[in-house]
C-alpha cells in the first residue's frame, strides 16, 4: 500500500485517533499529560485565590529578589502636587549650547560696530578698494577728456 509523500521511521508509524475512540476513551493514546496539566492549573488557581495577584515578571525576575540601587523608578506626581515656580536646570549640553548661542550674538553685534579685529581688517580693505575705485574713476575721466581734446584739435 502506498505511503504517500513521505517515508516513515523504522521507529514506528503514526497513529491517530478516531472520534469514536477519543469519545470512548478507548484510545491508544496515553493521557497522562494532560491529567498533569489539569493538576498544575488547579493548585494555580488556589494559589492565586489565596494570594494577591503580583505583577508578571520577565525572566529570572521573579525568581531572585533583587534591590537594584542605579534602578531609577519613576515617580508620579499629580497635577496638584507640581511645583509651578520651581525652575528645572538645564543639563550641561543644553547649557553648553545657550552660552554658544549667546557669544554668537555679542560677536555679530560687535561685528556690525566695527569693533572687533576682523570688522577692522575688512573696514581697511573695503577703504583701500573704494581709494583705488576713486583713483581708477578720475583716471578715466582724465584720459577721457584728453581723447575730446584731441579731438578738437584735429576738427581744427
Amino acid at each position: 500500500m502506498g505511503r504517500g509523500k513521505f517515508k516513515g521511521k523504522p521507529t514506528g508509524r503514526r497513529q491517530f485517533s478516531t472520534p469514536e475512540e477519543m469519545l470512548a476513551g478507548t484510545s491508544s493514546r496515553p493521557r497522562t499529560f494532560k491529567r498533569e496539566e489539569a493538576e498544575v492549573e488547579e493548585e494555580h488557581s488556589e494559589e492565586e485565590s489565596e494570594e494577591e495577584p503580583e505583577e508578571r515578571r520577565k525572566g529570572t525576575q521573579g525568581l531572585i529578589e533583587v534591590e537594584n540601587p542605579n534602578l531609577v523608578k519613576p515617580k508620579t506626581l499629580k497635577a496638584r502636587d507640581i511645583d509651578i515656580e520651581k525652575t528645572t536646570e538645564l543639563s550641561r549640553r543644553e547649557r553648553e549650547e545657550i552660552e554658544k548661542q549667546k557669544a554668537h550674538e555679542r560677536y555679530m553685534r560687535l561685528q556690525e560696530q566695527g569693533k572687533t579685529e576682523q570688522a577692522k581688517k575688512d573696514l581697511e580693505r573695503l577703504a583701500l578698494i573704494r581709494q583705488q575705485r576713486a583713483d581708477a574713476a578720475k583716471k578715466r575721466e582724465e584720459e577721457k577728456a584728453a581723447k575730446e581734446q584731441k579731438k578738437a584739435e584735429a576738427r581744427k
